[in-house]
């Protein structure tokens, strides 16, 4: 910062400044936006019958570097009793509403939490409660990374991607 001109110094302290100020919550999906309904809610071009359930907003945006054309839900945290974090304390319940508003539309809730017991937990939690949907509850695919060496990834891990694997 010290070596640049004063103009970026200065563009980048008013952009910080205003953060707070131009982004709002989408109340389609809890994810971080200018407008109401966001972008990606509003277009036509998603699959409205899939969505992404995730933890927080830059989740939502990992997933569309990798291309996921359908809609999502933040819910804003994980269940996690050690941090005090309950499921009435997440968007589970807009969740549910979401539901049954647009049950004849979504036909796929993929639960893309994070791999840590919290986020295991929560998924599982919010599954149980949609059963009662017609539904295809799907989970990311867990596993080794791209570039991984097998020697060292952990159990889980393996167990994990042995349980994934598919045909070549």
């Amino acid at each position: 910062m010290l070596t640049r001109p004063d103009e970026f110094a200065g563009g980048v302290g008013e952009s910080i400044s205003n953060l707070k100020k131009d982004l709002i919550i989408c109340s389609t999906c809890y994810n971080y936006s200018e407008d109401d309904p966001c972008d990606i809610c509003s277009s036509d071009e998603r699959d409205e019958s899939v969505i992404c359930v995730v933890e927080e907003p830059l989740d939502v945006i990992a997933l569309e570097r990798a291309n996921f054309k359908g809609l999502y839900h933040v819910l804003g945290a994980a269940i996690s009793p050690i941090n005090g974090i309950t499921a009435d304390d997440i968007r589970i319940n807009e969740l549910l509403e979401r539901m049954k508003k647009d049950s004849d539309k979504i036909k796929e809730v993929i639960f893309a939490t994070n791999p840590s017991l919290e986020g295991e937990a929560t998924a599982q939690y919010i599954a149980d409660r949609l059963k009662g949907y017609q539904l295809k509850l799907t989970r990311l695919a867990r596993g080794l990374p791209v570039g991984g060496d097998l020697e060292y990834a952990d159990e889980v891990t393996l167990s994990r991607s042995l349980e994934g694997r598919s045909e070549i």
